[in-house]
């Protein structure tokens, strides 16, 4: 048996992850909200039904799945059959007052690791936990030598003299971290963008702020560049990584310009997936950048997360095609104009997640010559 579901998700001002759980109307266990699937619809869409009946809740749904989980669903004459279920992310964008079924399951919001301690399936537990992990903790041990090197520093009078005349690290790793915030904020508006409706011109101002917010930082990055003596890494890979990062939010505003230029207010399908796409591939980003910090610490979960990057980009040049497909088609017998403006957008859609592949591809390179 094929089913969908929704992982609800938010992110606190903190920066911490929470989680949307509710619980079944038969045993009142915490699950997320869960169906089968529906003739005609893509499987997120489903789950976005789903999330707005049982819990009340609209967002943004990711068109590639997460991840997938089995259990036995019973039957209401008894036994039960075992289900397969597929996972998207949705990011939560607004609760609603009134739903189908409220009133008939409790809504609560889970820290990330109470939410997957709280589900009974073993396989969705994995994927809540897998969904966004905190740096980790180079433990008791290495905490120990730092501190036994730093107080040997300490007692080598030129050791002290030669750290003191050396420019310090800069601030990279934060500026690092800045920008992908940047990346955040702008995908969500473009996806926001991309529902159409009274507040485009709003969401298309906030992504050109995040562009000019960007835009200082990556100054500031190419500024230390020349400034500091020592750099966590290679002053290339630095460059790198920080100037694809600065594309993807580029391309978004390129987007949201050509919106607002051809004066577009409704968009197809295919372009509401593919910014969909860009929200996980931004949320993903946000959460690679500071394992950055301790690559040998990180490199598994760091080569999870760029894969799953390359992943998204891979499933955006399939909308990509499809909807210029379907635009073309539509065109042929219509305003040869609207193909020509939509080609455009796709183009910059395209574009944003092909840089989020590069980011990848840089983090990749910066595992393989530092971890």
């Amino acid at each position: 048996m094929r089913q969908i579901a929704a992982l609800p998700y938010t992110t606190a001002a903190d920066g911490s992850m929470q989680i949307l759980l509710i619980t079944s109307r038969d045993t009142g266990r915490w699950v997320i909200p869960k169906g089968n699937r529906m003739k005609g619809l893509a499987g997120h869409r489903a789950a976005e039904l789903e999330a707005y009946e049982e819990a009340g809740i609209q967002g943004i749904a990711c068109p590639a799945r997460i991840g997938r989980y089995r259990y036995d669903k019973r039957r209401r004459k008894g036994g039960s059959r075992e289900a397969m279920v597929d996972v998207f992310p949705l990011a939560v964008t607004r609760h609603l007052t009134h739903w189908p079924e409220q009133g008939q399951r409790e809504l609560r919001w889970f820290p990330l690791a109470e939410a997957a301690k709280a589900v009974d399936e073993p396989d969705l537990q994995s994927i809540i936990a897998r969904f966004r992990k905190p740096p980790a903790d180079p433990g008791w041990f290495f905490r120990v030598l730092i501190a036994m090197r730093d107080r040997q520093n300490e007692r080598t009078g030129l050791l002290r003299w030669f750290h003191a005349l050396m420019p310090k690290q800069g601030r990279f790793f934060e500026q690092f971290e800045d920008h992908a915030t940047t990346l955040v904020a702008g995908a969500d508006a473009l996806a926001r963008l991309m529902q159409g409706g009274p507040d485009m011109a709003t969401h298309i101002r906030t992504i050109s702020d995040q562009e000019h917010v960007a835009d200082d930082i990556i100054r500031d990055v190419l500024k230390d560049v020349r400034r500091i003596f020592v750099t966590p890494f290679d002053r290339s890979a630095i460059t790198d990584l920080i100037g694809v990062m600065d594309d993807a939010i580029d391309q978004m505003n390129q987007t949201a310009k050509a919106v607002a230029l051809y004066e577009v207010t409704t968009f197809p399908p295919q372009m509401q997936d593919m910014s969909a796409l860009i929200v996980e591939c931004a949320r993903i980003t946000e959460e690679a950048i500071p394992l950055l910090r301790s690559l040998n610490l990180n490199a598994a979960r760091l080569h999870d997360l760029t894969e799953r990057l390359v992943t998204l980009e891979g499933h955006a040049d399939i909308l990509h095609e499809d909807g210029l497909k379907l635009l073309y088609a539509q065109a042929r017998d219509g305003n040869p104009m609207d193909f020509i403006v939509g080609r455009e957008i796709y183009s910059h859609l395209e574009k944003v997640t092909d840089r989020f592949e590069d980011v990848a591809n840089e983090i990749s390179g910066l595992v393989i010559d530092h971890a």
